[in-house]
C-alpha cells in the first residue's frame, strides 16, 4: 500500500484486531518508516502525580495519531518517532487530566506515575470537550503506544489502526488493499473469516444513525402505549360522567339542545382533560430536566416547539378517546334519559 494514503486527511478508517507491531506495521508504514499510523493501544487506570491521583484513560499511540484526530499541542510539543522507537517515558495530556493532577500549574516537564512507571508530561493538549457518547474527551494520557505496550500494560498486540486517504477516490480500495494485505500477515487461508475487522468512517456513521433509530423507535413505542394507556383512562373517566349525568342530558335535550350541543359538551370536556395532563407533564419533564442538567452537569435544551407539539397531542387524544363517550351522550333517547335513576 502505498504511503499517499497516509498523507493528511480527508476521510479514514479504523482496523480493529490483535495486531502484531510488525504486522501493522508492514501494510502502511508512517512517513519515518517506523510504526503503525495511528496505532492503538488502550487501558483505564490510577495515575499519581505529586500528591494527587486520579482515574483516567491512557492511550498508547503514534506520533500520526494527532494528525489522524486534528487534537493540536497548545503547550509544550507532542512525542515523536524516535521516542516511538526507543519506549521512551514521555506522555502529552488532556486538559482534564492536567487540570485534576496539577491544578492552574502547567504540566510540562512535570512527572507522572502510571502503574509506578515514571512518565515526564511534554506536552498539553487543546480541550476537546464531550464525545458523541457524552464521555470527556480531555481526560486522558497519550504515550508513545511501545512504551505503553512494555512499559505500562505488558502486551505485544496493538487494539487497532487508524489510517486517512489523503483523497476520498483512495478511500474506496483501502478496505480491500488492507484486508488483503492482513489476511497475507496473518496467514489466513481461502475460506477462513477474518480475525481482524476494517472500518471506514462512513461504517460508523451508519452503525451510529442506526443505533440512533433504533433508540427513537424504541422510544416512540414506549410513548405511544403510554399516550394509549392515558387515552383510555380518559375515555373511562368520560364515560362513567355520561352514565352519572344521563338525567342531565335529558333535560338539556328537553329543553332544545340538539346532539351536536351534548357532543360538543362532552368533547370539550374531554379535551380540556387531556389537556390538563399535557401541561402537567410538560411542567415535570421541564423541571426534571433542570435538576438533571444541574445534578450531573449535563447541557439540556428544551424546544419551545417540542412544547407545542406536546401540548397539542395531548389535544389530538383527548378529541379521539373523547369522541365515543360524546357521540355516546349525543345519541341518547330524551325521554329515556329524563326516566334514569
Amino acid at each position: 500500500m502505498s504511503q499517499t494514503m497516509l498523507k493528511p486527511v480527508i476521510m479514514g478508517l479504523v482496523v480493529s484486531a490483535a495486531l502484531t507491531t510488525t504486522a501493522a506495521a508492514q501494510p502502511a508504514q508512517g512517513p519515518g518508516g517506523g510504526g503503525p499510523p495511528g496505532a492503538v493501544v488502550r487501558t483505564i487506570t490510577q495515575v499519581v502525580a505529586d500528591n494527587q491521583n486520579w482515574a483516567t484513560q491512557v492511550l498508547g499511540e503514534s506520533p500520526d495519531y494527532f494528525e489522524i484526530r486534528g487534537w493540536a499541542v497548545v503547550e509544550g510539543e507532542p512525542f515523536i518517532e524516535r521516542d516511538v522507537r526507543s519506549a521512551n517515558k514521555v506522555a502529552v495530556i488532556g486538559r482534564t487530566t492536567a487540570q485534576q493532577l496539577y491544578g492552574g500549574e502547567s504540566p510540562i516537564g512535570r512527572v507522572v506515575r502510571i502503574k509506578n512507571v515514571p512518565f515526564v508530561i511534554v506536552g498539553l493538549l487543546a480541550p476537546k470537550g464531550l464525545s458523541v457518547m457524552g464521555t470527556d474527551q480531555d481526560d486522558v494520557i497519550i504515550m508513545p503506544y511501545s512504551a505503553a505496550m512494555k512499559r505500562v500494560m505488558g502486551t505485544t498486540t496493538l487494539r487497532s489502526i487508524n489510517i486517512q486517504a489523503a483523497t476520498p477516490s483512495l478511500l474506496a480500495s483501502m478496505p480491500r488493499q488492507i484486508t488483503e494485505l492482513l489476511r497475507q500477515r496473518h496467514r489466513i487461508g481461502p475460506g477462513r473469516d477474518d480475525d481482524f475487522t476494517v472500518r471506514t468512517q462512513q461504517d460508523i456513521a451508519e452503525a451510529a444513525t442506526e443505533t440512533s433509530r433504533v433508540m427513537t423507535t424504541l422510544l416512540g413505542a414506549i410513548a405511544s402505549v403510554s399516550l394509549i394507556v392515558g387515552g383510555i383512562g380518559i375515555m373511562n373517566i368520560m364515560l362513567v360522567s355520561v352514565t352519572e349525568r344521563t338525567r342531565e342530558i335529558g333535560i338539556r335535550m328537553a329543553v332544545g339542545a340538539h346532539a351536536r350541543d351534548i357532543l360538543m359538551q362532552f368533547l370539550l370536556e374531554a379535551i380540556a382533560l387531556s389537556m390538563a395532563g399535557g401541561v402537567i407533564g410538560i411542567a415535570v419533564g421541564i423541571v426534571a430536566a433542570k435538576v438533571l442538567s444541574a445534578a450531573a452537569n449535563w447541557p439540556t435544551l428544551i424546544s419551545p416547539g417540542s412544547i407545542v407539539v406536546a401540548f397539542l397531542f395531548s389535544a389530538a387524544v383527548g378529541i379521539f378517546f373523547g369522541f365515543y363517550p360524546a357521540r355516546k351522550a349525543s345519541r341518547l333517547d330524551p325521554i329515556t334519559a329524563l326516566r334514569y335513576e
